[in-house]
């Protein structure tokens, strides 16, 4: 069974839980020359903003693309709370209606695999400027042997065996075979593993927001599953908080 989940579910949690891309990210990324002040980005499967809003605060110009309007609410809410203007755009990221060459970067957090790789490495090719970049950017938790991530893991796949995401680390060599197909090139990547600190509380609803749980799982297991997932941290790791460890891996490539 193929997973298709419904991230309108999801907005509320997805919005309060979900760690964004840290600000050493942001400063690798510009001192790599992808972006400055002023430089118009699309931000793809942009969800709740978390990737493109930290652009936006460095003085970039962002448009967020997604094709979840509730998704996209929350992001309105949350760049309003942070004093941004991004515009938002419903749409899927194979096929934007956006005027061609409009964009000096194109970037997509931890949605890449939801794409049609190759229809998306099209329009993308169509919407850049020449000289512009496409930037694939994984945050992903990493299930080491016995650690919260691989019990939550085992936990998610015993309610929902479609769920297919499990023990995935953020290298992809798909990723970087797409770039060359794409005919992009000055190709390079990076990845960095480092610890995320959640709260309990703060771990179930990032739980909860994922593509395994409350995007598709009917609610009444939803409940069923978050209860399990607070009795299984309660004993096992009473920590607050606690540690997740994450691997963030980035690839980009030109346009010629």
């Amino acid at each position: 069974m193929k997973l298709a989940p419904d991230w309108n579910r999801t907005a509320a949690d997805y919005a309060r839980h979900r760690a964004g891309f840290p600000d050493w990210f942001y400063d690798r990324v510009a001192e790599r020359g992808l972006f400055r002040p002023g430089t118009q980005i699309l931000d793809i499967g942009t969800g709740t903003g978390f990737l493109g809003r930290g652009f936006a605060q460095r003085g970039a110009k962002v448009t967020g693309l997604d094709v979840a309007t509730a998704m996209l609410d929350a992001a309105r809410a949350l760049d309003q709370a942070a004093g941004l203007a991004t515009d938002y755009v419903t749409a899927p990221a194979e096929s934007t209606g956006l005027p061609a060459q409009s964009f000096d970067l194109i970037s997509a957090g931890t949605c890449w695999h939801w794409f049609n790789a190759p229809k998306v490495m099209a329009e993308a090719m169509r919407l850049l400027k020449p000289g512009g970049h496409l930037l694939i950017a994984n945050l992903v938790w990493l299930p080491l042997p016995g650690n919260v991530v691989a019990r939550t893991e085992a936990l998610i796949e015993a309610y929902n065996p479609s769920w297919h995401l499990g023990g995935w680390q953020g290298h992809s060599a798909d990723q970087q075979r797409h770039l060359i197909e794409g005919g992009f090139v000055a190709r390079e990547s990076a990845s960095v593993d480092y610890d995320i600190p959640y709260s309990p509380e703060a771990w179930r609803g990032r739980i909860r927001g994922s593509a395994g749980v409350a995007a598709s799982l009917p609610a009444a297991a939803v409940e069923k599953f978050d209860a399990e997932l607070g009795a299984l941290l309660a004993q096992d790791f009473p920590g607050d908080p606690i540690p997740v460890p994450h691997r963030l891996v980035a690839l980009w490539g030109q346009k010629p």
